[in-house]
C-alpha cells in the first residue's frame, strides 16, 4: 500500500519528489510499475479480494493516479465491478459536473469533487459537423428570424453565413444536457443549423466519450428528466420546411437497452385555447422547464414570438398512467422564469426549488413549491450573484450532498460553487456552519432576518478565465 499511497499524490511523497531529479523520478516509477507488472497480485501479500475491497474503498479522486500503478490496477479501476461493490458498500460519491462555454462557443466539461475540492477536466466532446451546402443559406436566416438579433445564437449564425470556406464548422449549441445511470448525455442542438438527432454519453470510469442511439427527431433547446432509470427527453425545436417548428412529442432512452421509446406528445392543452385564429398562428407553444418531482415529470410551458414569452403553466407526465395531464395553477402560473423564458429548477431532498430573478442580473430570490397550498414560497431573499449582464448563464442550480446549490461567478470572476444552508420546519439549521460568504463574493445579507434564512457557504472555485456557465449535472458513483 505504501507504494500505491505515494504515487496517489500525498502531501509528504509529493514533496520528496519534487527534491529529486528528473532522471531518479523516471528510475523510481519504472522500478515501482516493474515491481507490480511482475506481482501476480493487486497488493503484494493481500489476496485480490481484500485488495478490490481496499480499492473500492478509496476516494474516487484518486483513481487518476492509482490507474497508473499497473494494468491490473488500471482494468480493476475502470471496471463496473468495483464500482457495484462501492455502491453496495456505501461510498458512492456525488460529483458535480459544470459544462461550460469559451472562446468560438467552444464546449468543455469540469468535474469538481466537493470533498477534496479539486477540479478534473473531462476530454473534450467530439465534434459534430454535418456539411450540407443545400441547407447553408436559408436555414441559418430561419434560425435567425427565430432567435432575434439580439441574441448571441444570431450572431454565431450570421458569422457563420459570412464564411466562404464550407469547410468551417459552426459552433455546436442548442444541445441538452442529461445524466442517467451514471453517465453524463449531450443531445441534439444545431449543427450548421441543422437540428442534430445525435446523442453523446461520457461514461466516467472508462473516462471517455462514445455515440450512443440517436434520437427519433432531431431537436435543439430540448429539455431531459430522470424518471426510473430512464432518460426522458421533450419539446425542442426542429427544422423543417417553413423554418424552426416547436416540437410537443416526448421520447425516453434506457441506458440499460441503449434504445429509444416514444412517449405520448404533450397536449399543449393551454395553447389550444386562444382566443383568435391570429394568435394561435403567432404564439407558438414551448416547453420551458422539466423537473422530475415526486414521481412525475414537471413541465413548465410557454407561448412565444421572439422575444415575448407568456407563460400557459405547464403539465405532468405520469409514467404510471403514460399521460399528460395540466399542471396545478399555482404551481404552472407561478413557476419563476429566468432569461429567455427558461424556468431553472431543481429537487433537493424531495422539495422542489426554483431561482426567481429580478430585474437585474446581481440578485434574485430562491422559491420552494408548497404542494398543500398550490404555491410557491419565498425561502431564500436574496442570492449573491455578481452583475455580469454579458453572460447567457449567469448561474445554475444543482443539488447534492443534500444541499441546494448555485453556481455562478463571483467578483474575481471565478466560477464558484455556493452551498446553501436552509433553516428546517422545525426552526434550526440544517448544518451547524453559521459563517457568511467571506472573500470575493458580492454579500447580500442586509437584514438580521435574512441572516436567519440561510447561510451561504462556498465551497469550491475556480479561475475559468472567460469561460461563461452553460449547464451542470451531478453524477453518484
Amino acid at each position: 500500500m505504501g507504494a500505491f499511497l505515494s504515487l496517489a499524490g500525498t502531501t509528504s511523497r509529493k514533496s520528496e519528489y519534487n527534491e529529486v531529479s528528473l532522471n531518479e523520478t523516471c528510475k523510481r516509477q519504472r522500478m515501482s510499475l516493474s515491481f507490480f507488472e511482475e506481482n501476480p497480485r493487486l497488493i503484494p501479500s493481500l489476496p485480490d479480494e481484500i485488495s478490490i475491497q481496499i480499492l473500492a474503498r478509496l476516494p474516487r479522486i484518486w483513481y487518476f493516479n492509482a490507474r497508473l500503478v499497473s494494468q491490473k490496477w488500471k482494468t480493476i479501476i475502470m471496471s463496473t465491478e468495483l464500482y457495484k461493490l462501492r455502491k453496495e458498500l456505501g461510498a458512492t460519491e456525488e460529483w458535480l459536473y459544470v459544462l461550460t462555454k469559451v472562446e468560438d462557443d467552444k464546449l468543455l466539461w469540469h468535474a469538481l469533487d466537493p470533498l477534496s475540492r479539486k477540479w478534473q477536466r473531462l476530454p473534450p466532446m467530439p465534434n459534430v459537423v454535418y456539411e450540407d451546402e443545400s441547407r447553408k443559406g436559408l436555414s441559418g436566416l430561419w434560425m435567425w428570424n427565430m432567435v432575434g438579433p439580439g441574441s448571441k445564437i444570431a450572431d454565431v449564425i450570421k458569422g457563420w453565413l459570412g464564411r466562404k470556406d464550407v469547410s468551417d464548422q459552426m459552433p455546436f449549441c442548442g444541445c441538452a444536457i442529461g445524466a442517467v445511470d451514471g453517465c453524463l448525455y449531450v443531445l441534439g442542438g444545431f449543427s450548421r443549423a441543422s437540428t442534430m438527432r445525435c446523442v453523446w454519453r461520457f461514461d466516467p470510469i472508462l473516462n471517455a466519450w462514445s455515440e450512443v442511439t440517436s434520437m427519433s427527431t432531431g431537436r435543439a433547446y430540448c429539455k431531459t428528466g430522470i424518471l426510473n432509470n430512464k432518460l426522458y427527453v421533450v419539446g425542442g425545436v426542429s427544422r423543417g420546411r417553413g423554418g424552426l417548428t416547436p416540437l410537443q412529442s416526448a421520447e425516453a432512452f434506457d441506458p440499460c437497452t441503449g434504445t429509444w421509446s416514444q412517449v405520448p406528445s404533450m397536449p399543449f392543452s393551454r395553447a389550444q385555447v386562444l382566443p383568435t385564429a391570429f394568435l394561435a398562428d403567432m404564439l407558438k407553444p414551448i416547453a420551458t422547464g422539466m423537473t422530475s418531482y415526486q414521481g412525475r415529470l414537471c413541465v413548465p410551458q410557454s407561448l412565444y414570438s421572439w422575444p415575448f414569452f407568456v407563460d400557459v403553466g405547464g403539465e405532468i407526465y405520469d409514467p404510471e398512467t403514460n399521460s399528460w395531464a395540466e399542471m396545478p395553477n399555482g404551481m404552472g402560473e407561478g413557476w419563476p422564469a429566468r432569461q429567455a423564458g427558461t424556468k431553472l429548477s431543481v429537487v433537493v431532498d424531495g422539495e422542489l426549488y426554483a431561482f426567481d430573478p429580478s430585474s437585474s442580473l446581481d440578485s434574485g430570490k430562491i422559491k420552494v413549491y408548497d404542494q398543500k397550498e398550490d404555491a410557491w414560497k419565498v425561502v431564500i431573499g436574496k442570492v449573491p450573484i455578481c452583475d455580469f449582464s454579458d453572460s447567457e448563464s449567469p448561474y445554475l442550480l444543482a443539488g447534492f450532498l443534500g444541499k441546494l446549490h448555485v453556481i455562478t461567478k463571483d467578483a474575481k470572476h471565478d466560477i464558484a460553487v455556493l452551498q446553501a444552508d436552509l433553516r428546517d420546519n422545525l426552526g434550526s439549521f440544517s448544518s451547524t456552519s453559521t459563517s457568511l460568504l467571506g472573500g470575493s463574493f458580492c454579500e447580500h445579507s442586509d437584514s438580521q432576518e435574512e441572516l436567519e434564512t440561510v447561510v451561504w457557504k462556498a465551497i469550491a472555485s475556480r479561475d475559468f478565465g472567460s469561460a461563461e456557465l452553460v449547464s451542470c449535472q451531478v453524477l453518484d458513483i
